[in-house]
Order: C-alpha cells, then structure tokens, then sequence
C-alpha cells in the first residue's frame, strides 16, 4: 500500500504536459519564419524593420484562418449522413405488415416512407475525401501577397518608398477527411421515427509554404537573412497535424403524412449538435437545425424523390441557406439497386467569410496588390451522388457510393467516396 500511495503522490506532483497546439492554431506556422516567434517577423531586416509586416500578416491570417477553419468545418457538417431509413419498409393493416417499400433505397437523399412501428435500422458508412480546391483555386497554389503597414510620420501608403515592398507567400495544402457515421432509427408508431447519427471525424492538415520578399528598390530594409549586398529575400515553412473525435451528433425526426403504394410525403426535422471540437476541425462548434419536405412516388422498379428546405445556422461566421435533393433510386434486380442523387446547397444572404480585399498604395503612383488569389463569392454547393445497394441472404445491405462536387465553392474534394453498411429489423 505505501508503494501505491508513493506512486500516487509523485503522479500529482508531476508537472501537467502543456496543452497541444490545436489544428487552428497550426495554420500560423505557415506565416512564421526563422526564430521570432511571430507570423512574418523579419529576423534578418535592419534595425526597427523587422516588425513592419505583421499587422497586414495578423489581419490576413486571421481572414484566412476564418476562411479555412470555417470552410473545412463547413464541409464536415455538410457531408451526408445517410439517409434515416434503408431496405424495405412497413405498415400495419389490419395487424399485418404491408410492405411500403421494396427497393434499397436512397443513399443521401430521402424517401417519404418510414420504418413502421417498432422496427429499428441500423447502419455505418465511411466517407473519405482529400479536399483539392477552395473557391476553385487549387489547395496546392494558394497565393497570398502581405504588404508593408503604413509608417509615420508620413501618413501616405507607399511613402518611404520601401513601404512599396511585397511579401509573397505561396502555399500548398493536403487536407483529409474520413468520416464515419453511426446511424440509428427506430419507428415509435406507424408514420414516426426517431434518429440518431454519430460521427468519428478524422481530419488531418498538412502544408508547406515559401515566402519571398519583392522589395521596390535595391538595397531593401528587408530580407530574412543575409547582408545589403547579399540578402536572403526566401524563406520557407511547414506544418503538419491532426486530429481525431467525435463530431456533429444529429438527432432527426421524421414524420410521414401520407402514404400509398404509389406516393407519400413526409417532412424531416434534423439538429446537429456542436459535439465536435472547433479547434481541431471536427466540427462546426455551433448548433445547425435543417427542416424539409419530402416527396417520392414509385412506379414499378422505379422509384424517384424530391427535398426541399431551409437550414439554419447558429454559427457567428456561418450563412443560413436552402437545400434541395432531386433523385431516384431503381430496384435493378431483387437484390441491386442503383441509387442517384442531385444534392444543392443555395447560401442565402452575403457570404460572412469574407477574402481581404485590395490594398490601396498612393506613392509613387496608385495602384492595388489583391492579398490573395482565392476570389470573393458565395458557397453554393451542387454535388452529383451515384451509388449501389446489395443485399445479401441475411438481408444486410452493402453500400458503395461515389459523389462528385459539381461548383467550385467552399473547399471541396474531386470526389467523396463512401462505402457502409446497413440493416432493418
């Protein structure tokens, strides 16, 4: 016993391990170079000209920041989930089970048709994506140019002339994302089931940048390193972390209006619930509610669907916007079914993730530097999704899918592959 109590008395006199950098606060690392410690401090500059580049620095990376952060976080809490049910559905007729549905059904879109009272659905899927572009531009050639703060006593841009002088910085990116959903539904009564979904984010950010100083004149105040006659006007820096959590658990509630053999509607509440950790881009780190109607009719092997609603997003830099999903998913044989999917995202209002905009010089003509080469523009998102369901003996369906982005907006991946399983009973 007195081991046990000295173990436990060096163990509360440790020293705690200092908290781990968040991926958030990662992205700084892309924008400081040598040993000062802050985001383009210029070790090597002459005295007093060290420091003239981080204001713009610590405006633009903090905009950058936000544009990253909030659209990878965007991208997270908008990749599908599954839809709330799967397979063949029921409803009791006279105290007998009638089949709704026959085929797999939808992958991310929904059909109006609920599970039946007292059956349950079960299912996982993973989805991977390696995101390729922000707002059209490639990850791996994001520009950014930081220009010079404006220094006394002259109160004129451009003026010293070395004020004219340009930090470049171009940056390349590797961000991943796999997401695996846990998806759960059961039928309180005919015509009502209540769902959960729980996904495990892992995300992972990998970057290299290289920064080069295009002073206006010879020699230059400038440089990272070096000497007036031999200045060091490149530098380089990297970063590389991940993370992995629980995300954006989604509690959803559906609701069937009416249903026959050939159409019914629904309508389908979803909350997602801030459960991720912001700070390592598992998620939003505010609630999401979406509502939205649902359509499908069926005629023989075929049966097409339609959603259209509204999401709303408590997130400070995050807009409200409209969804719609336009699809069919087709019984190809007693046992495949083919499931297709157009999924639309509309951003309502201006978008509140805003690119900084042109710095304006006076001296010695005027002109505009444009800080970076990621443009100004709403998010709307259109994706194409085509996937398969395969049932096996034992009734479990095996589902494989692929969905392209078809916008260049927010950041996105070429194509979010999903693969998962699914099982009513």
């Amino acid at each position: 016993m007195r081991r046990y109590a000295l173990l436990v008395a060096l163990l509360l006199a440790a020293p705690s391990p200092a908290a781990a950098q968040s991926l958030k606060d990662q992205f700084t690392e892309l924008f400081t170079f040598g040993n000062c410690g802050q985001p383009l401090c210029l070790e090597g500059a002459l005295p007093g000209h060290g420091s003239h580049f981080i204001p713009a620095t610590t405006s633009a990376a903090n905009d950058l920041l936000d544009l990253l952060a909030n659209s990878l976080s965007a991208s997270i809490s908008n990749t599908p989930i599954g839809a709330t049910s799967s397979g063949v559905t029921y409803e009791f007729v006279g105290g007998l089970p009638v089949k709704t549905a026959t085929s797999g059904g939808p992958i991310f879109g929904e059909r109006a048709q609920t599970l039946g009272k007292g059956r349950f659905f079960v299912g996982t899927n993973v989805s991977s994506m390696h995101f390729e572009r922000l707002r059209g531009v490639r990850m791996d050639d994001v520009q950014f140019n930081f220009t010079h703060e404006n220094t006394p006593p002259v109160d004129t841009l451009g003026k010293p002339f070395f004020e004219n002088d340009v930090i470049g910085v171009q940056v390349a990116m590797n961000v991943n994302l796999l997401v695996t959903t846990f998806v759960a539904s059961y039928g309180l009564v005919d015509g009502v089931d209540l769902s959960v979904a729980v996904p495990l984010v892992h995300t992972s950010v990998q970057g290299t940048s290289v920064a080069t100083i295009h002073p206006a004149g010879f020699p230059s105040p400038h440089r990272f390193a070096g000497t007036d006659s031999a200045p060091v006007m490149t530098a380089v820096s990297d970063m590389d972390g991940s993370a992995t959590g629980i995300g954006d658990v989604a509690a959803r509630l559906k609701i069937n209006l009416t249903q026959s053999n050939s159409f019914g509607a629904s309508v389908l509440l979803d909350g997602r619930f801030p459960t991720g950790d912001q700070e390592n881009l598992l998620g939003s780190g505010a609630f999401s509610g979406r509502g939205f109607a649902i359509a499908s009719a069926r005629f023989g092997a075929l049966s097409p669907h339609v959603n259209f609603g509204y999401v709303f997003r408590d997130a400070e830099l995050a807009n409200n916007s409209l969804i719609g999903v336009l699809g069919f998913d087709n019984a190809v044989s007693g046992s495949t079914t083919l499931a297709f999917d157009l999924l639309s995202e509309w951003q309502l209002g201006e978008s509140k993730l805003q690119v900084p905009g042109p710095v304006q010089y006076q001296y010695p003509y005027p002109h505009t530097v444009d800080p970076t080469n990621i443009p100004q523009q709403p998010d709307d998102f259109l994706s194409a999704s085509i996937g398969f369901k395969f049932q096996t003996p034992r009734g479990i369906l095996l589902v494989t899918n692929a969905l392209f982005p078809l916008r260049n907006s927010g950041m996105q991946p070429s194509v979010v592959w999903t693969g998962g399983l699914e099982y009513n009973f």
